[in-house]
């Protein structure tokens, strides 16, 4: 029996234009002169067909923007409706973990099973989020957000990998946040994987450098290793923050905030 194939999409909502390439890696910047500009772009991708839509991460909303000084391009819901997605009928939503900047908007999603790893509630609802330079990574609303749909029984909590649909599958990766896990997707071009936050920029995975914002730091080079084992090149890795994901792939419709993961590399 073939695999489903689908389209996946990166919508770009937002940036940090100001960021220096020190800020971007645990130790030296790998990247020439540590005080350049290396901005950040922040997304949430979606992964379609004609018989199915699913949701990865949902980004955030302007007064969190405002509040941590990005600039915001689009509300995710206005690119949803250029795809002519309605998020109030999309029927599972991924959370690739539960960070300020990929969870900001779950009541968007009524209808939505919602897809988490266990130990990423778990961690986030626990004892070490008293301390601040653990949890200024998390928006308390968008960890509260996360509580109807369990009451609501639309939470799934995995504790593994697990196939969401045929074609899409789930896999904890750890590192970046305890729960963090990535997406596999079945394409015209073959296996992607949508890596988040796992790999911020193609030079964290590719230079083995991680990102600074990290739980642990063994578990975050392991996870380099498990996305490139489930991608079916270095190409079909998608970073969650490179603004060169906007430069290297089309776009559809010549939207400047939606990009053509399926496609082959421009």
């Amino acid at each position: 029996m073939s695999v489903p194939v689908y389209e996946v999409f990166a919508i770009r909502v937002g940036t940090n234009a100001q960021r220096p390439a020190r800020e971007n890696f645990l130790y030296d910047a790998c990247c020439g002169d540590p005080n350049a500009s290396m901005p950040l772009d922040y997304y949430f991708w979606v992964i379609r067909n004609e018989q199915r839509v699913i949701v990865v991460d949902t980004c955030f909303q302007p007064a969190t923007a405002d509040r941590r000084n990005r600039q915001m391009y689009r509300l995710p819901e206005e690119s949803l409706c250029q795809l002519d997605i309605d998020p109030a009928q999309v029927e599972n939503l991924i959370l690739t973990h539960l960070h300020w900047d990929h969870a900001g908007n779950l009541g968007l999603f009524p209808k939505a099973t919602v897809h988490l790893q266990e130990a990423e509630l778990r961690f986030c609802t626990g004892p070490k989020m008293a301390h601040r330079t653990v949890n200024k990574t998390y928006e308390v609303e968008d960890v509260m957000s996360a509580l109807p749909p369990l009451f609501e029984g639309r939470l799934r909590l995995h504790t593994g990998a697990v196939e969401v649909i045929p074609g899409v599958t789930l896999h904890p990766v750890g590192g970046h946040t305890p729960g963090s896990q990535v997406v596999r997707v079945n394409t015209e071009r073959g296996w992607i994987v949508l890596a988040s936050d796992a790999a911020h920029l193609w030079a964290n995975i590719r230079q083995r450098s991680p990102f600074p914002i990290l739980d642990d730091l063994a578990q975050t080079l392991e996870a380099f290793i498990e996305i490139d084992r489930l991608a079916d090149s270095e190409d079909h890795v998608i970073p969650g923050h490179d603004p060169l994901i906007a430069e290297r792939f089309p776009h559809w419709n010549d939207d400047p905030h939606i990009i053509c993961l399926h496609a082959n590399p421009l």
